[in-house]
C-alpha cells in the first residue's frame, strides 16, 4: 500500500520540477501513464483529451491522496485520486456520457459515466462512496448531479473523501489529465493597467486642490 499524501492540484501536475525527488518520480510517472503509456507489453492507449467542465466534487477540492500508477496491471499503487469533502456533498459528472453502473460494490456506492467523444474505447470515469441519484442508461451532462458523498467507506481513514478514477478499457488513467488548465491552476490574481486611469485619478486629486 501506499503512504497517504496530502497534495494540492498545482503540486500534483507540477511537481515534475525536481527530477530526483520521490514526488517527482512519481509526478513523472503519472504524467506519463496518463499520456498514454502502460506497463511494459501493454497497448497504448489513446491520449487522454481535456473533456472534464468541473471537479466532480466543490469548486477546486483538497487531493488528500494523489494518483500513484501501478508498474504492472496487479502491482500496488493508487488507481484514482482522493478529494476530501464533507458528507452529503453533491457529486457531479466531470463531462457529458451515459451512466453504465451506479450501484453497489462491496457495501459501497459506485456511478461508472462512460464519456461521450472520448475516443475508442471511451473513457470511464468512476465515483465512490457515493449514494447515487441516477440510474444505469442516464445519459448525463457536464456538471450534473449524480449523487451526494456518502461519510462510510471512503478511502480516507477519518475524514470523508470521494474516490475519482478514470479508465480507458482496462488501463486505469490519472483523472486530472480530464481537467484543462484553467481548472488546475489557481495563479495570484493581478492589477492590469486601464488606459486614462492613472490620467483620471490625477485630475480628481488636482480638483480637490
Amino acid at each position: 500500500m501506499t503512504s497517504r499524501t496530502s497534495v494540492t492540484p498545482r503540486a500534483a501536475a507540477a511537481s515534475v520540477t525536481s527530477a530526483t525527488s520521490p514526488v517527482a518520480v512519481r509526478a513523472a510517472a503519472s504524467v506519463k501513464a496518463a499520456s498514454g503509456a502502460g506497463p511494459p507489453g501493454a497497448p497504448t492507449p489513446a491520449p487522454v483529451p481535456a473533456l472534464a467542465r468541473n471537479w466532480p466534487i466543490g469548486a477546486r477540492p483538497h487531493i488528500a491522496r494523489p494518483w500513484v500508477p501501478p508498474a504492472t496491471p496487479y502491482a500496488p499503487g493508487h488507481r484514482g485520486i482522493d478529494l476530501t469533502a464533507p458528507s452529503g456533498a453533491p457529486v457531479r459528472s466531470v463531462a457529458a456520457g451515459r451512466v453504465t453502473f451506479a450501484g453497489r460494490v462491496a457495501g459501497r456506492g459506485v456511478i461508472t459515466v462512460e464519456l461521450h467523444a472520448s475516443g475508442s474505447p471511451p473513457l470511464r470515469t468512476t465515483y465512490e462512496p457515493v449514494q447515487a441519484t441516477v440510474h444505469t442508461g442516464d445519459h448525463v451532462t457536464a456538471a450534473q448531479i449524480i449523487g451526494q458523498l456518502e461519510g462510510n467507506g471512503s478511502h480516507c481513514a477519518t475524514t470523508p473523501c470521494l474516490h475519482w478514477g478514470l479508465l480507458r478499457g482496462d488501463t486505469y488513467l490519472n483523472p486530472l489529465s480530464l481537467l484543462p488548465p484553467a481548472l488546475l491552476w489557481r495563479g495570484p490574481s493581478r492589477l492590469l493597467p486601464v488606459a486614462g486611469v492613472r490620467e483620471g485619478v490625477r485630475g480628481v486629486r488636482g480638483s480637490e486642490g
